[in-house]
């Protein structure tokens, strides 16, 4: 056995670029991150898509991105036509890096017709890196965890 059959990052090949340029660009029409869609809401205008939060209304009360649409995800199929226009893109939003419930609000909004992206980190990302949120008593910003975010404001990335 050589060193690299024994090397758990190689013991399966990676894939062939052409393979990996398409596995890659399936992945960004899938998600956003959340530096990119703060970036786009801060911008000014239209971004060309709305926010949904998926969590529960007590979820919703600690904390949410502002200008977000809350509607949990056992409610998308009942509500989703009166608060959404399927013409514009949605990005859905759940706790965290450990919690799939973005996953499957934008599997019932893809099921429903909408074209849908997942914001991956959610909730906890965002306020991580340091942007403003609203809770029932009003807007809060905490100071950005330098394991998340960059000292110098953008990653390069």
């Amino acid at each position: 056995m050589t060193g690299t059959t024994r090397n758990p990052v190689l013991r399966v090949a990676p894939a062939a670029p052409v393979e990996a340029a398409a596995h890659f660009r399936a992945s960004l029409a899938f998600h956003a991150d959340v530096s990119d869609v703060a970036a786009a809401l801060v911008a000014g205008g239209d971004p060309g898509f709305v926010v949904l939060d998926s969590r529960s209304t007590d979820s919703w009360d600690q904390g949410h991105i502002p200008g977000a649409v809350h509607l949990p995800t056992v409610l998308i199929p009942e509500q989703a036509p009166q608060l959404l226009d399927r013409s514009v893109p949605v990005v859905t939003y759940c706790w965290g890096p450990g919690c799939n419930g973005a996953t499957r609000a934008a599997l019932a909004l893809a099921e429903l017709g909408y074209q849908v992206k997942e914001m991956l980190g959610g909730f906890e990302y965002w306020v991580r890196e340091g942007f403003e949120f609203e809770t029932w008593q009003g807007r809060e910003r905490r100071a950005p965890d330098p394991l998340t975010a960059p000292v110098a404001g953008d990653c390069g990335c």
